[in-house]
């Protein structure tokens, strides 16, 4: 083992027993290449953070212009920085009308927090819905609105007044009444295996959140900017949320996350108490300076436009017995096996021949693939060719 796995085993705050242990040393477009100079292709994105790959020429240029006027320097909401501005005019002329007012914040799980607090504030209520098998981060707030137990066992007491309705279920939408303050839904739950909600059921929700006064918070941490063939995966089915959360792809690599609403609603943190939200890093200007380069290049180069058909690509690729089903939208997908045995074999026979790919936190038998946007046919060949490679060799 390696000098510098044996201090990052040491000396760095370990998530589980059994860390991948992979160690790169350059990334560039959809590969990242280890120490002995072996690429390999990142499948997920980083956890759908690289839309456009690592390292996008047009983002790295955009951090180094930054880095020569100023990084921090005041927290959140007291100085007017350029690269905050921009970026947020950027975000709304692409947002329905009523999402005009961003809240720039580190990650996605504080963009939930953010969304939260913000519902509560506003309507006045402290009933809070969110999804069974559902993720939104792991802090506390975001920790009691995860729909699942496993995750949840030994942080209590969590959050109180949360409860929890079925995805997809419209007959548990009754449950939302006058004294809910929000629902809080992934657009297409990510970590339960990919699950996009059905157009019925969002328009059922959206009904129902508007006949009660209860607002409407929209997770797209995963879904968002471009990765279902949308640039929110909202319009696919003909709502807007009240709140929406950004993260992960937002800053082309760099670490920034939103929450994002009209400017009635998120007037309600300006007062009563003054400051009712507040982070010192949110909207840091070097990363508001890369996502926006990252949102230009994502519009620019249209590479929402090649999403759908690269998803047709893989699914026409992806056969084999062993595979149960293969569910998703656009470059969000899940390749379903039997069990998680066989699917962690077939993920560690994909990382030794320069594949990274992982499962999902609430669907362990089910192989995540959420490459780069900007991934070419080639690759998305060359990628099938090797995880059927795997099945093959794995099933027998």
């Amino acid at each position: 083992m390696s000098t510098l796995r044996q201090l990052f085993l040491a000396n760095n705050a370990q998530t589980t027993n059994f860390p991948l242990l992979l160690e790169f040393v350059r990334a560039e477009g959809i590969y990242m290449y280890d120490a002995q100079g072996k690429a390999y292709i990142d499948l997920i994105s980083g956890i759908g953070v690289s839309n456009l790959g690592h390292r996008h020429p047009a983002v790295v240029d955009a951090i180094k212009d930054q880095l020569d006027k100023y990084m921090h320097l005041m927290v959140y909401g007291e100085y007017v920085q350029t690269p905050q501005v921009r970026f947020a005019e950027k975000l709304v002329s692409i947002l329905p009308d009523n999402l005009e007012s961003v809240y720039f914040v580190n990650s996605g799980a504080e963009a939930a927090e953010g969304a939260l607090k913000l519902a509560k504030r506003f309507t006045g209520r402290r009933k809070i819905i969110a999804c069974h098998n559902a993720y939104h981060g792991s802090t506390h707030g975001a920790l009691s609105v995860m729909g699942n137990d496993e995750f949840k066992r030994g942080f209590g007491p969590l959050l109180p007044d949360v409860s929890f309705i079925r995805f997809n279920d419209q007959t548990d939408l009754q449950h939302i009444t006058e004294q809910t303050a929000c629902v809080i839904i992934e657009t297409i739950q990510g970590e339960a295996g990919i699950h996009p909600a059905t157009p019925a059921y969002m328009q059922a929700l959206y009904a129902r959140c508007k006949q009660t006064g209860t607002l409407l918070i929209l997770d797209e941490i995963q879904a968002g900017l471009g990765r279902t063939g949308k640039l929110f995966a909202f319009e696919h089915y003909g709502i807007v949320p009240d709140i929406l959360l950004l993260a992960k792809a937002l800053g082309g690599g760099m670490p920034v996350g939103a929450f994002i609403s009209s400017n009635n609603i998120m007037g309600a943190l300006k007062d009563n108490p003054i400051l009712g939200h507040i982070t010192t890093f949110g909207g840091h200007p070097v990363c508001c300076a890369a996502g926006l380069a990252a949102l230009n290049v994502l519009l620019d180069e249209k590479l929402i436009d090649q999403v759908a058909d690269k998803e047709m690509l893989f699914r026409s690729l992806l056969v084999h017995p062993a595979i149960k089903a293969v569910r998703g939208k656009g470059l969000m997908l899940a390749v379903e096996f039997e069990n998680f045995e066989l699917n962690k074999k077939i993920i560690d026979c994909c990382i030794e021949n320069g594949i990274v790919t992982d499962w999902f936190l609430h669907c362990s038998n089910a192989m995540r693939i959420a490459p780069p946007l900007i991934i070419s046919h080639d690759d998305i060949k060359k990628s099938c060719d090797i995880i059927i490679k795997c099945i093959n060799q794995c099933s027998q």
